[in-house]
């Protein structure tokens, strides 16, 4: 509570100075009252103009529409100030200046040939997907899929425990704990063995959890440990937050998923009944995925480089270089492959959002089920409609979420959305014994994805998330095998009967949705 106090105390300041600002000029102009309201409204629609030629989904220009004709100076301001992706250009700038060593494990080439074999369509799909964020694909030595955090949470230990020469994290929230003082106990051992620890977290997702002082102890113990785009004042970029959750230990395996460092994350205690999440361990070449990916984020925001031959797989090792000759049928040359997977990030810094337009590409291919974990439903435009015509299509489209809210209002936002997938075909379930917070998908067996992106606008389209894109992998039994087993402690959503239809519920509902992008 004191670093929220203390923070706010930060940003005080300005905001009054704003405000002072607005009372004086009311004062001094008020004989231009006439002049001033007629610049207003041109300047509200100039920015209506704007706003309605951009490339962006629809829910949102309706919300920054409404405030900027009904508040046009203030609107425009806070529009350009945490509306307008012009925001990103400091983030944007920093990465863009990384450079990342070269030697990284690519199979791309090898992985889209031997699915191009099988599925041609998908082979376009994955080719797109890296070009897109310009991460690369890997034939899949082995991905294991955790039901819980509860057992995700002791094999990362285990990881830990053997590392050599370094361990990286990136979390969201970080709270101290039975999870995280194990976890802290043990990388402060291994940087004292001389590995090399680094960690990243979000500023304002561990705002109320993980303090600077907390973060200076860790590093007086030689673990590197740096928050991410700091809550110093109202900045733009402030919207825009590392989501992304990963652990990857000597660049052999690497581990994501839903599960923040807290307790509540592997139910040590319960503040909303029981934690549903999902998590995935990889190892192999495909490690190297994560690997970059967090290196490029370190580059960028971590204050010094990584060393490239820390991070560059040795000779000998798994995934040094591009995981060795292919065999037959592009398969590698040490055996067969389980499928093949695409580990990327989400970035609000491009013009096109990747798991948005996954999502709406794999519910287009899907022709038997597609079935989703996500603990808040508020979609865009564009992945609505292409759940809606699927169901309508005749595909068994399904969706777990949350029966106990962390977030009251937010939870009610995402049920304002069951209606209209209700009405078309689409089964949505409410998990009884608590809270979900697992993040995946599997698509008619063959194709699903396990990481950090809720299917709603902020994960969707403003934050950093990552994801992990599997085809024909055997991960993807163990996860349709999990979402049966979850949707048999759930309770069936229905029109008329727990979803309500009357004129207050509708209005209710229309005005959530409005507001929907802002949580």
């Amino acid at each position: 509570m004191g670093k929220i106090i203390r923070r706010a105390l930060s940003i005080l300041p300005a905001v009054l100075l704003q405000v002072l600002w607005a009372v004086l000029l009311l004062r001094w102009l008020a004989p231009w009252a006439g002049l001033i309201a007629l610049g207003l409204s041109v300047l509200a629609l100039i920015f209506v103009l704007y706003i309605i030629t951009k490339r962006d989904e629809g829910t949102y220009k309706i919300l920054w529409l409404l405030v900027i004709l009904g508040f046009p100076l203030p609107g425009a301001l806070l529009y350009l100030l945490f509306g307008d992706k012009r925001t990103t250009r400091p983030l944007k700038k920093r990465l863009e200046a990384v450079r990342l060593p070269e030697g990284f494990a690519d199979e791309t080439e090898t992985a889209l040939a031997l699915l191009a074999g099988q599925d041609g369509r998908m082979a376009a799909t994955f080719g797109y997907l890296h070009r897109l964020t310009g991460c690369p694909a890997y034939l899949n030595r082995e991905a294991v899929y955790y039901p819980l955090g509860d057992t995700l949470f002791p094999a990362m230990l285990n990881a830990m425990r053997q590392a050599r020469r370094y361990i990286f994290l990136e979390y969201f929230i970080v709270e101290p704990g039975a999870m995280w003082d194990a976890m802290a106990e043990l990388l402060v051992q291994k940087a004292a063995e001389g590995v090399d620890v680094r960690m990243l977290y979000d500023d304002l997702g561990s705002l109320s959890t993980y303090t600077r002082a907390n973060a200076r102890a860790l590093q007086k113990a030689g673990v590197r440990c740096v928050p991410f785009n700091p809550l110093r004042s109202i900045q733009g970029t402030l919207n825009y937050r590392d989501h992304r959750k990963m652990l990857i230990v000597d660049g052999e395996v690497a581990f994501s998923g839903g599960v923040n460092l807290a307790d509540e994350y592997i139910n040590r205690i319960a503040k909303h009944g029981h934690w549903k999440d999902i998590g995935l361990r990889l190892t192999g070449p495909a490690v190297q995925g994560y690997t970059r990916m967090f290196v490029q984020f370190w580059d960028a925001f971590g204050g010094e480089a990584v060393p490239s031959a820390l991070v560059l797989p040795q000779a000998g090792e798994a995934g040094a270089p591009a995981g060795g000759p292919a065999g037959p049928a592009g398969e590698p040359a040490d055996g067969p492959a389980d499928g093949i997977v695409l580990s990327y990030f989400d970035s609000p810094l491009r013009p096109s959002a990747a798991s948005n337009e996954l999502y709406i590409e794999l519910l287009a291919q899907a022709t038997e089920y597609a079935w989703f974990f996500t603990p808040y439903l508020m979609p865009g435009d564009a992945l609505q409609e292409a759940m809606v015509r699927a169901a309508r299509r005749g595909v068994d489209v399904r969706i777990i979420m949350p029966g106990i809210p962390d977030k009251k209002l937010v939870f009610r936002m995402s049920r304002s959305f069951y209606p209209v997938l209700l009405d078309a075909g689409v089964k949505i379930y409410e998990y009884l014994p608590g809270f979900v917070h697992a993040k995946g998908c599997v698509i008619d067996g063959r194709v699903g994805t396990v990481g950090t992106v809720n299917l709603d606008y902020r994960s969707l389209f403003l934050h950093f998330e990552n994801n992990s894109l599997f085809y024909g992998a055997s991960l993807l039994n163990d996860l349709k095998a999990d979402f049966l087993a979850t949707q048999a402690q759930c309770c069936r959503m229905e029109l008329g009967k727990n979803v309500r239809l009357g004129f207050w519920s509708w209005t209710l509902d229309g005005i959530l949705r409005i507001f929907a992008p802002l949580c």
